[in-house]
C-alpha cells in the first residue's frame, strides 16, 4: 500500500496522459510538450522528446486542426471515426512511457491499463457525439467539443497537482460510462450507419 501510495502522482499522470489521449490527443502531446518546453514541469526520461521544437510545432499544428474539425458537425465524427487507430495505442503509449524506467512489467501494465482507459474515453466521446449531431442545430456540438477542450488542460492540471483528486474523478468519469452505455453504443451505430451510407 505505501509503495502504491508514493507511485500516486505516477499513476495519475499516466492515466491522465490515456484519459486525455482519448478525447484530445493532440492537445496532451502539446500542452505536455510546452510545460516541459517552459520548465513548468519535469517529464519523465521518455516523454522528453515532446519538448522538442518540431515536435512542439507539429502537435501544435495538429491541435489547431483538431480544433476546428471538431467543431463542424459529423466532421466530428469522421475524424473521431479515423481517430479510433490513433488515440487509443497513442494513449498506451503515453501511459507507458511515464514508466518505462520502472521495469518491463510495470510499463507493460501501464500499458494495458492506458490503452484501456484511452479506448474508455474515446469511445465515450465518439459515441456521445454521434448521438448529439442527429441534433439539427450547431450549438449542442460547439458547446460540447469546448467542454472536451477545458476538460484536458483541467485534467492534466489537476492530475500533476492534485493526483488522487484526478483519480477520483477518473472512476467517476468510468462508472458514468458505464451507465451511459446503451446509449453511447447507440451512437456509435449511427455513426456507423452514416459512413456506410456515404
Amino acid at each position: 500500500m505505501d509503495a502504491l501510495r508514493a507511485h500516486l502522482p505516477e499513476i495519475a499522470v499516466a492515466a491522465a496522459l490515456a484519459w486525455g489521449s482519448g478525447l484530445r490527443l493532440y492537445a496532451v502531446l502539446f500542452l505536455v510538450g510546452l510545460a516541459g518546453w517552459l520548465g513548468w514541469i519535469e517529464l519523465p526520461i521518455h516523454l522528453r522528446l515532446l519538448a522538442h521544437p518540431l515536435v512542439l510545432g507539429a502537435s501544435g499544428f495538429m491541435t489547431l486542426v483538431e480544433f476546428f474539425a471538431d467543431k463542424v458537425p459529423w466532421l466530428d465524427s469522421v475524424w473521431d471515426a479515423v481517430h479510433s487507430f490513433i488515440r487509443i495505442p497513442a494513449g498506451a503509449a503515453l501511459a507507458a512511457a511515464v514508466f518505462a524506467d520502472s521495469g518491463t512489467a510495470v510499463a507493460l501494465a501501464a500499458l494495458v491499463l492506458g490503452g484501456g482507459i484511452a479506448a474508455g474515453t474515446h469511445l465515450a466521446k465518439t459515441g456521445g457525439r454521434a448521438v448529439i449531431n442527429t441534433s439539427p442545430e450547431p450549438v449542442t456540438n460547439w458547446f460540447m467539443s469546448l467542454t472536451e477542450d477545458g476538460l484536458v488542460p483541467a485534467g492534466l492540471w489537476l492530475a500533476i497537482t492534485h493526483p488522487m483528486a484526478f483519480l477520483a474523478l477518473l472512476g467517476a468519469f468510468a462508472i458514468a460510462a458505464v451507465l451511459l452505455l446503451r446509449q453511447i453504443a447507440l451512437g456509435l451505430g449511427l455513426l456507423l450507419a452514416r459512413l456506410r451510407g456515404r
